[in-house]
């Protein structure tokens, strides 16, 4: 038998693997057309801001007036059209959605050299950005569609990445297009072009392209999120989707989250050239300092999930807006420019991290009929918090103006309006950073001290980009048995090809090993040595029969994995979590399951389902409320790969509960299996 390819084989990926969330075809061409229209979005910002200034004539102040108008047009929709966008959303066919708005933004920002007047941009300004307030909630709501849950968080990193470093190259073609104008007018004698109209007329490309590659897509779910026969009037349906933010608690913590970091950031932006100066800097300084920003961001984005992959995410949410809160107050009272510029750096990392775990788990919180008003809301809140907080900000640090603050008679520190500004909005930020990590622990009486050092000592976990790998977990009793069988007769009459096995001892080795674990004639065992014939059944397990039938497309159905491992021996035996965690992730691979079903039972009422017990099932009670706890920690530490069902409930209930919950991990399936052009999972 030839070893299991590890990580980096085409079978397999970390959830956070770039390659194989762009192997996902209906994505990758998604991504494209965002990269597309990402582009347009800053080459229209560029484009319309100098065709504002060429028109409003050569007054120093009319030229200066034109290009407050267009960003202040720019943030006005966000006001009056942002809170019924995703109405608009939501009840539109999304693949359509995206389409004709490309479409339109490119007839629109061609029609600008046409027209040639500074009206008819001001008009062009409102009506494209109204056209994205209703196209970006539709794409971010169409992402969470088209790819598996564990690669979620990859799509967004890509999204967001795409969204915001398209700027630079937005710039270069920019000033590519505009130096181009002499050679294009010399080319067509009857063209007399100028250099923005080049720069408009290549904006509009970029939209029409977006909609042509868009249009490709065809796995994109069609007709509205919303039913005909649940839609409501918009008023009523925005009150509904406001009130759903606000009374759900989670939502309701990410959305204050989000819109909170971008607050601080706005603070950031309107303050820093000023505080910069204060400090004694000029414009290198200033633009050491807007680097260090984007570069932080752009690594939180990248290498934060991957850092710290153990954690909850709902914890490390929290965690990052906090320590963005605190910088900015640090920033605030640091009057070092080097200084300083490493503070922003970590501020702009922990803000990166904040921001993809934010979008990733409003995709995986919020069911599909609500995420297009939910992203519109987002998106609403943070251009209209960006606007007060970047008109606010030097307002507030005018007022306070300049201040001296002796510390002896040698040392007087100057602490001004810009420092003072950012030592409020830092408190703000990190009373915003706690409040969100109370309304979203989900591990609460676990210490985050302990969490972090699993998380900086846990390596990436690896998933399977061919077939569906499911585990079955939960205490003596809970029903796991029935309902892997159960699951797997489903499976097999919907046409699927299934492997149903079992840990400890679906493998000749595997048997010999359950005897010596299981039977109470073995006696008292070292908790170490158990915990290692545990890890070398697992090791066999995942060898000869998990990992061969996963790279034929099959759905494996275990009963047991790696969570009865951490459970019993780390839980139940209270060993140390660390060391059982780092023996089973060597044993497996690092392999986890797509779904994990936690069958979640009161250990005394599981207890007594059970006959002829084993040495397991024969430990105390306790041992068995250690092991049920250790279940439902591991459970609540990624949410998104786990669904937890009270087995206490009738066994058909728990058989609806469960299928409901994989079907679309099916669906992803079969796409993988498409998009790689290899037989489809199914029989």
């Amino acid at each position: 038998m030839t070893s299991r390819p590890l990580v980096a084989g085409i079978a397999t990926g970390p959830s956070h693997s770039l390659r194989a969330v762009l192997r996902v075809r209906a994505f990758r061409r998604l991504w494209i057309g965002l990269g597309l229209s990402s582009l347009g979005d800053w080459l229209g910002l560029l484009a319309l801001t100098a065709f504002a200034s060429d028109l409003a004539g050569a007054s120093y102040a009319d030229r200066n007036f034109a290009i407050a108008a267009v960003l202040f047009l720019r943030v006005l929709p966000a006001v009056v059209i942002g809170p019924v966008a995703g109405y608009i959303a939501d009840r539109l066919d999304r693949r359509w959605t995206l389409i004709v708005g490309d479409v339109l933004r490119f007839a629109l920002f061609a029609s600008i050299p046409m027209v040639g007047t500074l009206t008819w941009v001001f008009i062009v300004t409102v009506l494209v950005e109204a056209i994205s307030l209703v196209w970006l909630p539709a794409k971010d709501a169409t992402v969470p569609n088209l790819v598996p849950r564990e690669r979620l968080e990859a799509a967004n990193q890509l999204s967001l990445a795409t969204t915001y470093g398209s700027a630079l190259p937005a710039a270069g073609i920019f000033t590519l297009l505009t130096l181009s104008t002499r050679g294009i007018n010399s080319l067509f004698a009857d063209l007399d072009l100028s250099s923005v109209d080049v720069a408009l007329y290549g904006n509009a490309v970029s939209y029409l392209i977006s909609g042509l590659v868009i249009a490709t897509i065809r796995e994109i779910p069609r007709g509205p999120a919303v039913a005909p026969s649940e839609q409501r009037s918009a008023w009523r349906t925005v009150v509904d989707g406001w009130t759903f933010v606000v009374t759900t608690k989670v939502v309701r913590g990410l959305v204050g989250g989000i819109v909170g970091a971008f607050g601080a950031g706005g603070v950031v932006i309107g303050l820093a050239r000023v505080h910069v100066d204060d400090l004694g800097g000029g414009d290198p300084a200033y633009g050491v300092l807007f680097g260090a920003v984007f570069m932080g961001l752009a690594l939180g984005m990248w290498l934060g999930p991957r850092i710290l992959g153990g954690l909850s995410r709902r914890r490390l949410f929290g965690l990052s807006l906090t320590a963005a809160g605190v910088l900015l107050t640090l920033l605030a009272l640091v009057p070092d420019l080097t200084l300083i510029s490493i503070i922003v750096l970590v501020l702009g990392f922990s803000s990166g991290i904040a921001w993809i775990t934010g979008y990733t788990l409003l995709g995986l919180e919020v069911e599909d009929a609500m995420r297009g008003r939910t992203f519109a809301f987002v998106q609403s809140m943070i251009r209209l918090v960006l606007a007060l907080v970047l008109a606010a900000a030097p307002l507030l640090a005018g007022l306070i103006g300049t201040h001296s603050v002796e510390v002896n008679d040698d040392l007087t520190l100057d602490y001004n309006g810009a420092a003072w500004t950012f030592l409020i909005a830092g408190i703000g930020a990190t009373v915003v950073g706690v409040m969100a990590y109370r309304q979203m622990d989900d591990r609460r009486g676990v210490p985050l001290l302990q969490d972090l050092r699993r998380a900086f000592a846990s390596s990436p976990s690896v998933y399977s980009d061919t077939g569906v790998f499911i585990a079955l977990e939960g205490g003596d009793g809970a029903g796991k048995s029935t309902q892997a069988r159960r699951l797997a007769e489903w499976l097999r009459t919907e046409g699927f090809q299934v492997v149903l096995t079992h840990e400890p001892g679906d493998s000749e080795v595997g048997r010999r090993l359950r005897e010596i674990l299981l039977d109470p004639a073995t006696g008292e065992l070292s908790h170490r040595t158990e915990t290692l014939l545990y890890a070398a059944d697992k090791a066999e397990h995942v060898d000869k029969l998990i990992w061969p039938a996963l790279q034929r497309g099959a759905v494996v159905i275990t009963d047991r994995y790696i969570d009865s491992m951490l459970a019993y021996q780390g839980g139940g035996r209270e060993l140390r979590a660390d060391e059982v965690e780092r023996f089973a992730r060597w044993s497996t691979a690092d392999l986890h399951p797509h779904l994990t079903v936690l069958l979640d039972l009161n250990p005394a009422v599981g207890l007594t389902r059970t006959s002829g017990q084993d040495r397991l099932e024969a430990e105390s009670l306790g041992f068995h409320e250690r092991v049920r706890s250790s279940f439902l920690s591991l459970a609540a530490s990624h949410p998104e790969h786990y669904l937890v069902v009270d087995a206490s409930i009738t066994p058909e209930e728990i058989t609806e509960r469960v299928r409901a919950r994989i079907r679309p991990l099916l669906v992803a399936a079969r796409r993988r299996a498409q998009d790689e052009s290899r037989p489809t999972v199914q029989a």
